[in-house]
Order: structure tokens, then C-alpha cells, then sequence
């Protein structure tokens, strides 16, 4: 049976009420790099191998919570610190646990994402 290999890029699909303005937001206020083409509109933080495609969609499909999508840092206090500065909006403040720590921000549909530290991270510096 022949090998199936993927590459190590890919996107994941992020639905919002307005693609540029969230491209504005992911830029201006995460520092991430932007792509608008028409409907595929994407963003990601310079050098990442991945993409989040911000899927326009009437505000009557939109449904807010948890994306599911989690950023790791090193420093996740001074991370959040530094976004409240740029005024990026926290579902949950910095929060320390006894696996690491975490803070949810919310996007401007109040789409919520993880800035965390923890297992995941440690795993994946290897």
C-alpha cells in the first residue's frame, strides 16, 4: 500500500460576520500576517506553517463560543498583558493550573480562543 504524506501546512475555518474586519483585528491587535482574496480571507502569525481561514457568513449563521483553536506562548501572563494593552477583550483572565496556564480572548463575533501553556506546548518544543 502506497504512503499517504501530507505537508505540514494547513487552514482551519473560523466563521465571521465580516472577513476584512476580522483581518484587521487578527493583524492590529494579534500581530498576524493577512491574505485577503476575494472570499478567502486567512491569517496567521508570521512563519507558521497554518492558516485560519475566516469564513464570512451572515451574522444569522454565525455561533459564537469556543473555536476549539488554542495559541500557545511561553509567556502566557505578559502575552495577555500586552493584548489588554492593544485592546483584545479576555473571555478569562490569565488563569495558572496545576497542568500550566491559560486565558481565553474573545474576537470581534465573540469567538473565543485559548492563549495557553501546558502539556501541548511542551510536547511540541521537542
Amino acid at each position: 500500500m502506497r504512503r499517504v504524506v501530507f505537508n505540514r501546512n494547513f487552514s482551519v475555518a473560523v466563521v465571521v460576520s465580516n472577513g476584512k474586519r476580522s483581518a484587521r483585528w487578527y493583524s492590529e491587535k494579534l500581530g498576524f500576517e493577512s491574505s485577503v482574496q476575494g472570499h478567502w480571507v486567512t491569517v496567521w502569525p508570521k512563519g507558521a506553517a497554518w492558516k485560519i481561514h475566516l469564513c464570512q457568513q451572515p451574522k444569522s449563521k454565525l455561533e459564537p463560543g469556543n473555536t476549539g483553536i488554542s495559541f500557545y506562548a511561553k509567556d502566557v501572563e505578559g502575552t495577555v498583558k500586552e493584548l489588554k494593552k492593544r485592546g483584545v477583550k479576555f473571555e478569562t483572565d490569565f488563569t495558572k493550573s496545576e497542568w500550566g496556564s491559560l486565558a481565553m480572548l474573545k474576537d470581534p463575533d465573540g469567538e473565543r480562543h485559548l492563549d495557553q501553556r501546558g502539556c501541548a506546548l511542551e510536547q511540541s518544543s521537542h
